[in-house]
Parts: C-alpha cells; sequence; structure tokens
C-alpha cells in the first residue's frame, strides 16, 4: 500500500473511531474541524488548506496526536489552549518547518513538503520547500526583523532574492504595505529604533510582501508590553477582511471572538472541539472547554 493511501485509510479509521466515540449531541468528532467563513464579503479564490490525521512527536513525547482541520480560502481559523497543547507545532508544519510523523498537509490540493513519486510520498528538496513557503508567510512570537537592515529593506529582501523582482518594484510594493501597517514614515528606521509593536508590523508587512495565500500568526503579541498589543491586533483585524487565509494561534481571547470565523481550543495535542466564537465561549460542548475558559476569561467576557 502506498503512502499516501496508508495515511488517508489512517485518517479515515481516526475519523470513524472519533465519531463511534463522540457523544450525540456532539456536532462533529472532536479532532476534525472545518472553519465556516463569516459572513464577511471575502472574494478569495486561494488558500484552502486541509490538514489530515497530523501526527508528530519530539522523542517519545507525542506533540500532535491525529490533527484534522480544513480552512477554507479566506477563512480565519484562530487556535487557542493551554501551553504545550500543540498550538505552535501544528502551525509550523503547515509550512515544514517541523516535518510531520503522520498524515498529510495540502493547500490547494497541494502537498506541503513532499512530493508523490512511485506512488509513495517523498520529502521535497530544500530549495522547492523554500518556493513553497514563499506562499505561506509566517509572522512569529519574536520579530525575527534583520537588525542591520532598515524596515524597508526588511520588507523587501525575500521578493528581491526569492521572487526576483527589480528592487524599484519591490520598494514600491514595501512602501504600500508599510503604509498598509501605519509605518510608511518608518521606511528607513532600524529594528533597534523602532518600538516591539512597531517591528512586529514590520514583520508583518514582510510576510505579505511575497503575496502568500495563507498568513500563519504565532503568538504575534506574547513578545510585546501591554500597550502595544492592540496596534498590531488592530493589523491582523483588517488583514481578516482582505481574502487571505489566516490561522492566527493566539491567547488573547477578545480579539479570537472578533475575527474569528471558527475558534479550535487545543490539549494534549488534538483539537477538544472547535466552532463559531459564540459556540465556543458562550456555549462549550467539552468540560475541559469550559474548564479552560473559566481560568481565562474574565467573568464580565461577554459575546
Amino acid at each position: 500500500m502506498s503512502i499516501i493511501a496508508a495515511r488517508k485509510d489512517s485518517a479515515a479509521a481516526a475519523k470513524v473511531a472519533e465519531e463511534k466515540q463522540a457523544p450525540a449531541s456532539a456536532a462533529s468528532p472532536a479532532n476534525t474541524t472545518t472553519a465556516q467563513p463569516a459572513s464577511v464579503n471575502r472574494p478569495a479564490t486561494r488558500g484552502q488548506v486541509d490538514i489530515t490525521n497530523v501526527r508528530k512527536s519530539f522523542g517519545t513525547t507525542e506533540v500532535l496526536k491525529g490533527v484534522s482541520l480544513s480552512v477554507p480560502p479566506g477563512g480565519v481559523a484562530v487556535i487557542v489552549g493551554p501551553s504545550g497543547s500543540g498550538k505552535s507545532t501544528l502551525l509550523r508544519t503547515i509550512n515544514h518547518l517541523e516535518k510531520v510523523d503522520g498524515g498529510y498537509i495540502t493547500i490547494d490540493g497541494e502537498l506541503v513538503g513532499y512530493e508523490v513519486r512511485g506512488n509513495k510520498l517523498h520529502e521535497l528538496r530544500e530549495k522547492d520547500i523554500l518556493k513553497q513557503r514563499t506562499h505561506i508567510g509566517m509572522v512569529f512570537q519574536s520579530f525575527n526583523l534583520f537588525p542591520h537592515l532598515t524596515a524597508l529593506e526588511n520588507v523587501i529582501e525575500a521578493p528581491i532574492v526569492a521572487q526576483k523582482r527589480s528592487k524599484a518594484e519591490a520598494r514600491k510594493r514595501g512602501l504600500e504595505l508599510l503604509d498598509r501597517v501605519g509605518l510608511k514614515d518608518r521606511a528607513d528606521a532600524y529594528p533597534r529604533q523602532l518600538s516591539g509593536g512597531q517591528q512586529q508590523r514590520v514583520a508583518i508587512a514582510r510576510a505579505l510582501a511575497l503575496d502568500p495565500k495563507i498568513l500563519l500568526f504565532d503568538e504575534p503579541t506574547s513578545a510585546l508590553d501591554p500597550e502595544l498589543v492592540n496596534e498590531v491586533l488592530d493589523v491582523i483585524r483588517e488583514l481578516a477582511k482582505s481574502g487571505t487565509t489566516l490561522i492566527v494561534v493566539t491567547h488573547e481571547m477578545g480579539f479570537a471572538r472578533d475575527v474569528a470565523d471558527t475558534v479550535v481550543f487545543m490539549d494534549q495535542g488534538q483539537i477538544v472541539e472547535s466552532g463559531t466564537p459564540q459556540d465556543i465561549f458562550a456555549n462549550p460542548r467539552e468540560e475541559r472547554t469550559r474548564s479552560f475558559f473559566s481560568k481565562v476569561i474574565e467573568p464580565a467576557f461577554n459575546i
């Protein structure tokens, strides 16, 4: 049996097992979810993400235990859960920063990190993986800006190197993106001359510079002082209206409520449940979800 067929059979078997174990009141298996786009008119035609029965271990520790998730073009999925639940690892498998041990991921039907040869999956060469990553923008917890480059130079570096755009074209686009995140007037500033929130907004502009199909955010505000959080979240809120598929890992529950089409709650390497913000915050099905939110959401938090 081919690896692809084996992985598909494994995913199907896991789904059947979950359906048998799920309570009758559950709307869907706990480990399988599809993000439902909000009633915002997003003219998205690309960026379909399908994660199928993905497993990942570090040594003897299984971090992802057969996770399945689908996000449609233009969808906004926000992943929440306690530290160590596998959220960031899942995000990193989407652009193959972490290799999966089982299952597979596709974007617009194309395998991420692998290709089929002889009816088997083989990992792509590094240059082909890097090419795939130009379609997958990622914003990290730390800003990861080049300290010796200005804000504009950080934004235009990848388009010039990876996409062979002319410097003039890249510069024009870079200034447009810095303007979009409210930093056109700081184009010539170096990272050390910018606040943390400003650096993260430059990082977002840099991720957008390659015109990605999807954008991944891994705790984009966790390294910021509290007063700087909103300036970054406001930029992401605007992106959520743009038609680009977003998958966001965050501890900012108010942001998840306001922006997400689907909120995904993870714990111990599994998707416990998912649904609309109204469903997850106001009426979670699972006791583990209720317990988590009772500790992280203020009593006055209302949908």
